[in-house]
């Protein structure tokens, strides 16, 4: 499974990217592939202020619905309305023009509690 280097994970399958004080969030490419084909991504809380591990979103595969979970706390500012239209996406791109939202964090030091990596590859090896 490919976990790039310059990203963070959490537990939840989920990758996450700083820029500034921005932060980025799409689900991993092992994510997308125990998931199957991605028929619809549902985010509900753009501009909310949500806490970390909340709910911010679900998306729905052709055999089950997952909730996604908030990385770190903050306002979601956007929400990539490309999923919308396209939802495979996710599947074709999940680093990339996959990506769900973006938040501005309010704790940026919650991001220490992330997974580099190579702790990221070490939780699936034990999945």
């Amino acid at each position: 499974m490919n976990a790039p280097k310059n990203l963070k994970y959490t537990k939840d399958h989920e990758w996450v990217l700083l820029d500034g004080e921005e932060v980025t969030v799409g689900i991993t490419d092992f994510a997308q592939s125990e998931l199957g084909d991605i028929v619809y991504v549902e985010v509900d809380t753009e501009n909310k202020n949500l806490e970390i591990e909340a709910v911010f979103g679900t998306v729905e595969a052709v055999k089950t619905v997952s909730d996604l979970f908030m990385p770190i706390s903050g306002v979601i500012n956007s929400f990539n309305k490309e999923l919308e239209a396209t939802p495979e996406l996710v599947n074709n791109d999940p680093y990339g023009d996959g990506w769900m939202i973006k938040i501005k964090a309010t704790n940026i030091e919650e991001m220490d509690s992330l997974l580099d990596s190579e702790g990221y590859e070490k939780l699936l090896k034990g999945n």
